[in-house]
């Protein structure tokens, strides 16, 4: 999975017949320091994001498994949105993560 902001949608005149009630996003992939990181692309929508909002987005052939049993021609899938992320840069140095026991 990868990080991305919606930064716009797809209108489209003519899909394919697998996405005719499918929304399309364009997404700008984010570095864990929110930073834009390469080219913006469109995605497919899972879960009903909307603009300015950061969500995850899966490519390749994980992008279609949300439609399952519909075949959808996806390679970029949004998958979920985030309420609230934060990477270790973020947090003060005497903190340690959740995952990782501390050393006394």
């Amino acid at each position: 999975m990868q990080l991305a902001r919606v930064i716009g949608n797809v209108v489209a005149t003519r899909k394919d017949p697998g996405l005719a009630a499918a929304t399309l996003l364009v997404l700008q992939p984010l570095s864990p320091a929110r930073e834009p990181v390469g080219a913006p692309l469109v995605a497919v929508d899972s879960v009903g994001a909307g603009v300015t909002e950061e969500v995850f987005f899966v490519r390749g052939r994980e992008a279609s498994l949300p439609f399952l049993p519909r075949r959808v021609p996806a390679d970029a899938c949004v998958t979920g949105i985030c309420d609230h992320w934060s990477a270790a840069a973020d947090r003060p140095s005497n903190e340690t993560p959740a995952e990782t026991p501390r050393q006394e």
